[in-house]
């Protein structure tokens, strides 16, 4: 009988503006869980179809904001299907070139566990451990972005310590 080791864990920053959906409007949201829709870069659309998995964890970033940072934590609460906005000629994030049949933008359902104190960029920044986040790397504007189980265990520990 072969037993089969269950997935490494795997870890994600995941930005949202928080005008559109803050750790408090998931945590809000029912069962705490929100679809992460509006994804219009290949890169981290790849990433949703062919990398996350349910349960993976989520450092929840606000950005786009006065003060943008880590604002809690969540989880990948679904596999990906289509992102409906991606059809609504009213939405800010239709495409006219996205077909139905072959729609070209997907979506993935992420669970909030809790808001953090927020930790801004700036201290991510002075921190030389996380130097090699890729949220931090010169020119770096991707939505959603890999981050290594050393850098995870770090920023949960900063969090934790308050």
């Amino acid at each position: 009988m072969s037993t089969s080791t269950p997935p490494t864990p795997r870890y994600w920053l995941m930005k949202s503006e928080p005008d559109e959906c803050s750790i408090d409007d998931a945590l809000a949201a029912d069962s705490a869980t929100v679809p992460w829709t509006g994804v219009r870069n290949y890169q981290a659309r790849n990433f949703m179809r062919d990398e996350m998995q349910v349960g993976d964890g989520v450092l929840f970033y606000h950005s786009s904001c006065p003060a943008p940072g880590i604002a809690g934590l969540a989880r990948v609460a679904s596999g990906t299907r289509p992102d409906p906005t991606q059809f609504d000629a009213t939405s800010p994030y239709y495409d006219p070139k996205s077909p139905p049949g072959a729609p070209r933008w997907l979506l993935l359902d992420v669970q909030a566990v809790r808001k953090t104190r927020l930790m801004p960029l700036a201290e991510l920044r002075e921190r030389p451990e996380l130097a090699e986040m890729r949220v931090l790397q010169k020119g770096s504007r991707l939505s959603i972005t890999p981050v290594d189980a050393a850098h995870w265990d770090r920023i949960v520990a900063l969090l934790d310590a308050g």
